[in-house]
């Protein structure tokens, strides 16, 4: 696969975002208990969607691309039916505890954030 221009001029920010867009990060979170066939993890992450699940092609991409950033392995066993499982590699594992340590302090927080946004609401509406 050839390297796109924006590959090359930020290669950081990219993972960056593939790691912390809206399904990957679930979809690491979840795989850091153990792996997971593909329906299985789109039924668990759909759960986490706010009332809106995962397409089954929003999902096959998010693995692919982290899949492609040596992040989650794909493990395709050949037998019938086809069964296809899902894990983290070392490197993954790695970003799903950082993403995981970034959910818990969002939860733990959230009531700070809450306040700040009331005082910044009120201060605005105020001028």
């Amino acid at each position: 696969m050839a390297v796109s221009d924006k590959e090359a001029l930020c290669p950081y920010r990219l993972v960056l975002e593939h790691v912390t867009s809206r399904w990957g990060v679930l979809v690491l979170i979840e795989l850091l208990d153990r792996p997971y066939r593909f329906s299985e993890l789109r039924r668990t992450i759909s759960a986490y969607g706010g009332g809106r699940g995962v397409s089954e092609k929003m999902l096959t991409q998010t693995l692919q691309t982290l899949e492609r950033d040596g992040l989650v392995h794909r493990n395709a066993k050949p037998v019938i039916p086809p069964r296809v499982d899902y894990s983290l590699t070392s490197l993954g594992r790695e970003a799903a505890e950082q993403v995981r340590a970034l959910s818990q302090w969002t939860r733990d927080r959230m009531d700070d954030v809450e306040k700040a946004r009331q005082t910044y609401d009120e201060a605005r509406a105020a001028s």
